[in-house]
């Protein structure tokens, strides 16, 4: 029996992955599966980006590189990024990742001790509360509230704060809620972030994924650069999952403890996919404009078919590519109905509580599928609850 290192008891997971692997097996038995629960767009890698990377590898990109990325790639994310966050920015206080993930860990790595606090958004994606109690620090929710479009209360939100608050976790537009937060919202976090000397790590992932408005990012706000790490990536808006390629924009300071963090655990992010990250910037933007658009019309059909179903309601979220139904209505607990969806009907989803306790009550469903099976996929999901109900 493997003994392990007690913090390992501490690591949470994404049960996205774990209802794949369970979708996969029903599907290698013969029978059908739509896949609602995997947070990855159904698109490919749009053409200019994978002829990049692939003539990347040709001339020669398949060798380390510096650990803060390449510079063509750092520059390109001054230029591009910096202009349409509204930031000035310098390649110093930029580090490319493999994927976004590795912002989140080191960040908290380099900034957060044992005993310290972090608050974080419940519901949310499920890897900021593991991390943060893998670290040994103490994983605070704020809830986001369905009657306030999945927003949260700003007076809730200042009395969480201790003097251990280290760091706030924001983001917008949000997995699994698809919910974006408003101008009040940020003002709120960074009146609060300047007061208290904290941290704020923004992810910004969807940003580009947003329907309503305009995306702004707290760290454009008076003070807050010094207290700001802006995480985003390449695998939502360029359908690039499995490039693995991110990045974190922060102080350069911090830049520098991120870098050696990347040193420590990966040496550098993979070369050529860094290359067709430079063309995925300031290429052609085409491709991505027309899958957005696609997503918007996805999105309308899957909440008008939700709420047409007896006993769910749901509102239409304004980014991301996920819709969070409240099917307290049906009498159905959530877990019981997402394994009920699988196993009989053949559709995958997740219970709202894979995103945390507050979730309780709600499904998460991805539209990053095609207009022919998201309605199928509203029949099957009808048809489970009438019989359920019955």
């Amino acid at each position: 029996m493997i003994k392990f290192a007690e913090r390992m008891s501490r690591l949470g997971t994404e049960s996205a992955f774990e209802v794949l692997a369970k979708a996969k097996a029903i599907e290698a038995t013969g029978k059908e599966v739509i896949h609602l629960e995997i947070g990855e767009p159904d698109f490919d890698t749009p053409d200019n980006i994978r002829e990049s990377g692939a003539k990347a590898i040709w001339d020669g990109y398949t060798h380390y590189c510096p650990a803060q990325g390449i510079p063509e790639l750092r520059n390109a994310i001054v230029d591009v990024v910096g202009k349409d966050k509204n930031l000035d920015i310098k390649p110093e206080e930029v580090v490319v990742t493999p994927g976004a993930k590795p912002i989140m860990f080191f960040s908290m790595l380099a900034l957060v001790d044992e005993g310290d606090e972090v608050i974080y958004p419940n519901p949310g994606f499920p890897i900021y509360e593991s991390v943060i109690e893998f670290l040994g620090a103490k994983a605070v929710p704020i809830k986001l509230e369905e009657s306030k479009e999945f927003c949260f209360d700003a007076d809730e939100l200042a009395k969480l704060v201790t003097p251990k608050t280290k760091m706030m976790i924001i983001n917008s537009p949000q997995n699994p809620t698809g919910g974006v937060l408003c101008m009040d919202d940020l003002e709120a976090i960074a009146k609060l972030a300047r007061k208290h000397n904290i941290w704020v790590l923004t992810d910004e992932v969807y940003s580009k994924l947003l329907y309503e408005g305009e995306h702004i990012s707290i760290a454009t706000l008076p003070g807050m650069r010094e207290h700001t790490i802006v995480l985003d990536g390449y695998s939502k808006t360029y359908a690039m999952t499995g490039w693995r390629l991110g990045y974190g924009i922060m102080p350069e300071g911090l830049a520098a403890a991120l870098t050696k963090l990347q040193i420590n655990a990966t040496s550098c992010t993979c070369t050529f996919s860094q290359v067709a990250g430079v063309e995925g910037l300031t290429g052609d933007q085409s491709a991505s404009e027309k899958m957005v658009k696609e997503f918007k019309t996805r999105r309308d059909v899957i909440v008008d078919g939700l709420n047409k179903i007896p006993g769910i309601t749901c509102l239409r979220p304004k980014g991301a590519f996920y819709v969070f139904p409240n099917i307290q209505g049906t009498g159905i607990p959530a877990p019981q109905l997402a394994d009920l969806l699988l196993n009989e009907a053949g559709v995958a989803v997740l219970p709202g509580t894979a995103f945390g306790s507050y979730g309780a009550g709600y499904l998460r469903l991805s539209y990053a599928n095609s207009i022919e099976n998201i309605n199928k996929a509203l029949e099957l999901i009808e048809r489970t609850v009438t019989k359920v109900k019955k």
